[in-house]
């Protein structure tokens, strides 16, 4: 048993990998589909909301899907979905067909998302302790992964296309070949789970869990999009350096992702929320204030840091409040936190025809404000805290 729990653990890491390493590969390759479609940055702009509606749409979908058929049968189904269709943007020769691509790209990686997080749920509750975070980080690593082997294609002057294919097609094959390593998920309910104040409660609870992941993940959007500009426009970095913000930021989120799970362990999934937000918050005020580059750096370092547990955290509560509609319930969190993901560069663009850039982020600490003294929805509730929470040894 605890042979097969450990090989479960190692084949959720092999997914996230995959399905930061498809979503990377998309996007180190936006210049070149752009080119080859010969559309303009405002059209691109439109288009990827479509990614994003389809990407929405494939987490509610998986989500329940993963709770009626079981992780060992939809995320590996996700997995060859998702691979299969990366290669679709390469191949778009007007804006119609990359709509049309991006739509069913979009669906696949987001079906991918909400199965894998669904069993990395699973996976934690047999583990009895924190173990979601280290999860995302690896989902990053494949991001890393993405760029070097972007960078590996265009060196040996391959297209782009060739790129895309290829992984695409070794991500079918991984995904197929860890299907044996995953947990049977599918749950029965728990006692009181008909009971319709039970499920009110829990319903209640997710959708405050769904409105933080919007708040937390429109900030790790906004630092994605405006940290480099940040720099550039607001403190006259030069370019090469400017381009250290964003790398500052994704360095110490991946850090803290490395090291929350032990941190949850010792003092619980609440404590890693309030004070990683408290540490967001403080950081993104420095970056709004800095007037220094050095000072700028501190404070995207700080958010970044703090940010990184707080999703994980969010993701966990969602999945182990009923673990009978555990996927549902991540799929809820995760569909409203991608609308967040998304939403946030909009919003910190158009506000910065009513304030300075660096003004604008006096919102970001205010979300992160509110997080931390909404934290408090993480505390387990009495009657369920011992059967659907990760312990804290």
């Amino acid at each position: 048993m605890e042979q097969s729990l450990r090989s479960a653990r190692v084949a959720t890491f092999v997914y996230f990998v995959l399905c930061g390493t498809t979503m990377g590969t998309w996007v180190v390759n936006i210049p070149a589909v752009e080119d080859r479609v010969d559309i303009s940055h405002a059209t691109l702009g439109g288009l990827l909301v479509l990614l994003g509606l389809g990407a929405f749409t494939g987490m509610q979908a998986a989500g329940r899907l993963t709770d009626r058929l079981g992780a060992r049968v939809v995320v590996p189904a996700t997995g060859v979905l998702c691979g299969a269709t990366l290669v679709l943007p390469g191949l778009a020769r007007d804006p119609w067909t990359l709509a049309a691509a991006l739509v069913l790209f979009g669906f696949g990686n987001g079906c991918l998302d909400a199965s894998m997080n669904a069993h990395a749920v699973h996976v934690e509750k047999a583990y009895g302790r924190p173990v979601m975070s280290a999860f995302h980080a690896t989902f990053s690593v494949g991001g890393v992964i993405a760029a070097l082997v972007g960078a590996g294609v265009a060196a040996a002057g391959l297209s782009p296309v060739a790129g895309m294919a290829a992984v695409g097609a070794l991500t079918v094959v991984v995904a197929l070949g860890w299907t044996r390593a995953l947990l049977e998920t599918v749950a029965s309910p728990a006692p009181g789970d008909e009971v319709p104040e039970a499920k009110r409660a829990v319903g209640g609870r997710i959708w405050v869990l769904s409105g933080l992941a919007l708040l937390v993940m429109l900030c790790e959007g906004a630092a994605n999009d405006w940290s480099a500009l940040h720099l550039k426009d607001v403190l006259d970095a030069p370019a090469s350096v400017a381009a250290f913000a964003y790398g500052t930021f994704a360095a110490t989120m991946t850090i803290g992702r490395l090291l929350a799970d032990r941190v949850a362990a010792r003092f619980g999934s609440m404590a890693v929320l309030r004070h990683g937000a408290v540490t967001a918050a403080v950081g993104i005020t420095v970056v709004a204030l800095a007037p220094w580059v050095w000072a700028a750096f501190v404070g995207w370092a700080l958010f970044g840091l703090g940010l990184s547990g707080c999703v994980p955290q969010l993701f966990s509560a969602a999945g182990h409040a009923d673990p009978a509609a555990a996927g549902a319930n991540v799929s809820r969190v995760a569909g409203l936190g991608y609308v967040g993901m998304l939403a946030g560069p909009a919003v910190i663009g158009w506000l910065t025809h009513l304030v300075a850039l660096n003004h604008t982020f006096v919102l970001l600490t205010l979300m992160c404000a509110v997080t931390a003294v909404a934290a408090g929805v993480l505390r387990p509730a009495p009657d369920r805290a011992r059967e659907t929470a990760p312990s804290n040894r």
